[in-house]
C-alpha cells in the first residue's frame, strides 16, 4: 500500500513539472506563440499565448487520465483478465505519464525556442519509450486492453505468448535503433528510420500472430 502511495506521489510530481514550467515562463512569452508544427519541426500556425493555457490544461488532463485509467484497469475490467498483469499495468501507467508529460514539456518549450525539436529530443524520447514497452511486453498476460490484441492472440494463449515474446524483442530493438538514429543521423535520415521502424514493429507481430495461430491450429 505504501509503495503504491509513493508511486502515485512520484507520478503526481512528474505530472506537475510541465505545468510549473509553463507558469514560470508564461509572463515572459510573446503574445504570439507557435501552436502547430510541420514535419520539419518548424511552426506553421501561430496563436495568442492564452490559447497555450487551454493546450496545457488539455495535455495535463490527458496525462493524468491515462495514468489512472491504465493503472486501475484491472479493478474495472468486467472480464477480470487484466488482473493477471496488474503489476505490468502499473509500470506501463508510470511510463506513460513520464512520456506524456515529456511531450507536454516539449510543446511548452517550443513556445520559447520556436521549434519542436523533433530530431534531437522528441524522436529519441519516443524511441526510449518504445524500448521500455518492449522490455515489458513479454510479461503481459492475455487481456482485451493492452498488448498486441489481434483475433488470433485473443483466441489462443500460446499465440499471445509467442507473439508478445517476438513483439517485445522487436519493440526493444526498434526503440534503441530509433533513439540512436535520430540522435546521430541527419533529421531526414532519422525521420525515415523512425517511420520504417514504427511500421515494422507494428505490422510484423500482427502478421506473425496470424501465421503462428494457423500453423499450430493445423
Amino acid at each position: 500500500m505504501k509503495k503504491n502511495y509513493l508511486v502515485d506521489m512520484a507520478a503526481f510530481i512528474i505530472w506537475q513539472l510541465p505545468v510549473i514550467y509553463f507558469i514560470k515562463i508564461y509572463n515572459g512569452l510573446p503574445q504570439s506563440v507557435p501552436l502547430h508544427f510541420g514535419l520539419d519541426g518548424k511552426p506553421d500556425r501561430y496563436g495568442n499565448k492564452e490559447e497555450m493555457i487551454w493546450l496545457v490544461v488539455l495535455l495535463s488532463a490527458l496525462s493524468i487520465g491515462v495514468y489512472f485509467l491504465i493503472k486501475y484497469l484491472p479493478n474495472i475490467d468486467p472480464k477480470k483478465t487484466a488482473r493477471y498483469s496488474a503489476e505490468v499495468f502499473k509500470k506501463i501507467a508510470f511510463a506513460l505519464i513520464i512520456f506524456l508529460s515529456g511531450i507536454e514539456f516539449f510543446v511548452i518549450n517550443s513556445s520559447v525556442t520556436r521549434e519542436l525539436g523533433f530530431d534531437k529530443m522528441l524522436f529519441p524520447f519516443m524511441g526510449l519509450f518504445f524500448a521500455y514497452l518492449g522490455n515489458l511486453m513479454h510479461s503481459i498476460k492475455p487481456n482485451y486492453y493492452v498488448g498486441i490484441r489481434t483475433p488470433w492472440t485473443l483466441e489462443d494463449p500460446d499465440t499471445w505468448r509467442a507473439t508478445h515474446q517476438l513483439g517485445g524483442k522487436m519493440w526493444f530493438a526498434g526503440g534503441i535503433i530509433i533513439t540512436i538514429a535520430t540522435l546521430f543521423l541527419p533529421i531526414e535520415v532519422g525521420f525515415m528510420v523512425f517511420i520504417i521502424s514504427v511500421v515494422i514493429i507494428a505490422l510484423v507481430p500482427v502478421i506473425y500472430s496470424y501465421i503462428y495461430y494457423k500453423k499450430h491450429k493445423q
